[in-house]
């Protein structure tokens, strides 16, 4: 048995599994078993994608973690993701497979300094992107999604001021989209900054009929190539309806597990990076296996704590996006 401290250091519980196990079968008994509930994200490999009660995005999956009668949740994602599930349902238990599958744009703007740089602008409502830690949703006055960040600004005064975090690339598009002069926090996502112009434009030269789908978390000079711009969900949805047989995919390669269960007869070639590194595989997110997801559950370990006082104020501004969402039908 793992003990708190060894789950602590490794970042999930670590023993022997015998490979002639059916990992499928022995994780659909447990979730019996457990009454418990398996959410992943697009951007898991696709075992977890397959074994999963709920795949969705990160404005899908907070509304499923929020509307759950499951007595657990295991949360194939990442921690802030988790965080998020535990924030909307204090009272059940919410396991993440590994405790270490982090986020990069998350890391990349600290509470502390987010909280000093709040306060140059003490007149500004400030709006946090998902993709950050609890303690930051503590600090802000509505959560937004990539799906929704639109919406959410244009729902807003247009006299109102307004602090955008923590992704800047984001945070340009969406102050492109409503007209608004965003107060912007310098963060970024790793996967999404890597991609290479120069080498979309030869991808696309040697597939001309292939749509360019990507992500609002890339940068400009991506944007700016893309035949379609929207959330995993949004590039699920767009590839599905749309005629053509070729995407070129700018966003995590996860993804291209459920448009190729959904698109059979369709291509999908992931947007190349600016190296030779698979650097459009999240990291963190791929720290999660079906082997970490089994013993999680077996173990219910390692578990997802947020402090009570946090929760409180986090709950606020998730809430208010989920309201807002409802009004727009998201």
């Amino acid at each position: 048995m793992n003990t708190f401290e060894e789950i602590n250091i490794k970042g999930f519980a670590d023993e022997y599994v015998d490979p002639t196990l059916d990992l499928f079968d022995e994780i659909e008994k447990l979730k019996k078993e457990k009454n418990a509930v398996i959410l992943a994200h697009y951007y898991q490999e696709g075992d977890i994608q397959d074994i999963a009660d709920y795949i969705g995005d990160s404005l899908g999956l907070s509304q499923q973690a929020a509307k759950t009668d499951a007595d657990i949740i295991v949360f194939a994602g990442v921690h802030f993701m988790a965080e998020t599930a535990k924030i909307l349902s204090p009272e059940k238990k919410v396991l993440l497979p590994d405790i270490k599958a982090g986020c990069s744009l998350a890391d990349s703007c600290p509470p502390h300094l987010f909280k000093k740089f709040k306060e140059n602008y003490p007149d500004h409502l400030v709006i946090t992107y998902v993709n950050c830690t609890a303690e930051l949703k503590a600090l802000s006055d509505i959560v937004c999604t990539s799906s929704n960040a639109v919406q959410i600004v244009n729902s807003l005064p247009a006299d109102q001021k307004i602090i955008f975090g923590p992704d800047r690339n984001l945070g340009r598009y969406v102050a492109e989209k409503t007209g608004r002069d965003l107060v912007l926090w310098n963060g970024a996502c790793m996967v999404h900054e890597i991609f290479s112009r120069e080498k979309i434009t030869k991808l696309k030269e040697r597939h001309p009929d292939a749509k360019i789908l990507a992500h609002p978390e890339c940068e400009e000079h991506i944007l700016e190539l893309a035949d379609y711009i929207g959330s995993t969900t949004g590039i699920l949805n767009y590839a599905t309806k749309s005629d053509a047989k070729e995407f070129i995919v700018a966003t995590e390669a996860g993804i291209l597990h459920q448009m190729e269960k959904d698109n059979p007869g369709k291509t999908f070639i992931p947007a190349p990076p600016n190296n030779t590194c698979a650097c459009n595989d999240c990291p963190h997110m791929k720290r999660n296996t079906l082997e970490k997801l089994y013993l999680c559950l077996k173990n219910e370990m390692p578990e997802i704590s947020v402090p009570a006082d946090i929760i409180a104020r986090a709950v606020k501004p998730i809430e208010r996006m989920l309201e807002i969402s409802a009004q727009y039908g998201l």
